[in-house]
């Protein structure tokens, strides 16, 4: 005989605990780390809660509570409203904005780590399930947690997201100055921006570094060459590693360029701590926003176009 009750607890808890897992609230998202682990802890049991009821639904033919599934969606996708609306309201805060693209990739993460709390409770109590029809009715918890585990994991991989470093080199160099009075800031002869104000061009030749991004194939320059791409990289490595800026003071502003024709990307950045190691790090550990990610060379033009 199958203990419902031991079914839907153990899979609630391993709902609950995958969504602990891939819980990250960090400076990417919260002003306020406690109100956001609590807001998403108790999101990610109300999800392995649904799910777990699921399958005991189906067992005893109960096929209108399988329905509520719908309104549990409809309550997810306002969440990733919520979230949206949340961060917007935010970004007039912010010396140097996430970028609409940012937000919008942030929310929809938001919303389907909660699908995977669900997915990995109803799994869980299949499992569950299972390994008592078989026969092995000591080792239906230790059945149940293995391949919820299993479920939990394989989908975290397939969720996680590229990273800049994954599709781009990045160095980080001194500025070169150009031009009359030397008044243009230059990476690899391409000029960033120019300033005028004498104190302002002896801060960036005093503090300023350059930051080249280099993408590894024609994907990842179509993907680089994006806005809010270049919006969100800048707005991780101000927001880490600080910035030497104030409202109203714009000769200090970070600056991202593209170079039209290697894709480069090139950003100009007085920081509070001028760790070059760390910049690279804050660089490379950007995501790749599910927004700006393009990729040509998987068409027939853009791969003919490429060669």
């Amino acid at each position: 005989m199958i203990k419902y009750g031991e079914m839907i607890l153990l899979a609630v808890i391993m709902g609950t605990l995958s969504r602990l897992m891939i819980l990250k609230v960090d400076y990417r998202q919260y002003p306020g780390y406690p109100h956001g682990y609590i807001v998403h802890l108790t999101l990610g049991f109300i999800a392995s809660s649904l799910g777990a009821l699921v399958f005991p639904a189906l067992l005893e033919e109960n096929y209108v509570a399988v329905t509520f599934l719908g309104a549990a969606a409809q309550q997810f996708r306002d969440i990733r409203n919520m979230e949206r609306n949340f961060l917007s309201q935010l970004e007039d805060t912010e010396l140097v904005p996430r970028g609409k693209a940012y937000i919008e990739g942030i929310a929809k993460v938001f919303e389907s780590r909660n699908y995977l709390a669900m997915i990995t409770s109803f799994i869980t109590a299949i499992g569950y399930y299972l390994f008592n029809m078989i026969g092995y009715q000591t080792l239906n918890v230790i059945g149940g947690v293995l391949i919820g585990g299993v479920i939990a994991y394989i989908l975290y991989i397939l969720m996680k997201d590229d990273s800049i470093g994954d599709i781009a080199k990045v160095r980080v160099i001194d500025l070169e100055f150009t031009g009359p009075n030397k008044s243009n800031i230059t990476i690899e002869n391409n000029v960033i921006m120019n300033v005028g104000l004498k104190e302002s061009l002896e801060s960036w030749e005093k503090s300023g570094l350059g930051i080249v991004i280099e993408p590894k194939d024609d994907n990842s320059r179509a993907t680089l060459a994006n806005i809010g791409q270049r919006q969100a990289i800048i707005h991780d490595v101000v927001t880490q590693l600080g910035v030497k800026l104030d409202l109203g003071v714009q000769d200090y502003t970070p600056l991202a360029r593209l170079n039209l024709h290697s894709g480069r990307v090139y950003m100009i950045i007085i920081p509070m701590e001028p760790d070059r190691e760390c910049i690279k790090e804050a660089v490379r550990t950007t995501p790749v926003l599910e927004g700006s990610r393009r990729k040509p060379l998987s068409t027939k033009a853009g791969r003919i176009a490429a060669d």
